[in-house]
């Protein structure tokens, strides 16, 4: 299995610093909870893949709504 992880860059909802995140595109659409690398606090990550393959990251502290 051939996995490629695309490096995307997103702004942590916590903090505000830019962290850069690797994300497996061919696992399609997910939602998953990481740790920011500079606070250290949870974000949920979600990853959604359109149909041409293009990736989108959004990324929200935990505790929001």
């Amino acid at each position: 299995m051939n996995m490629q992880l695309l490096p995307l860059t997103v702004e942590c909802p916590c903090c505000g610093e830019s962290i850069e995140v690797l994300v497996d595109p061919s696992a399609g659409d997910q939602q998953y909870i990481e740790d920011c690398q500079v606070c250290c606090r949870p974000i949920v990550m979600t990853v959604s893949v359109d149909d041409d393959g293009e990736v989108q990251l959004d990324a929200r502290a935990e505790d929001d709504a």
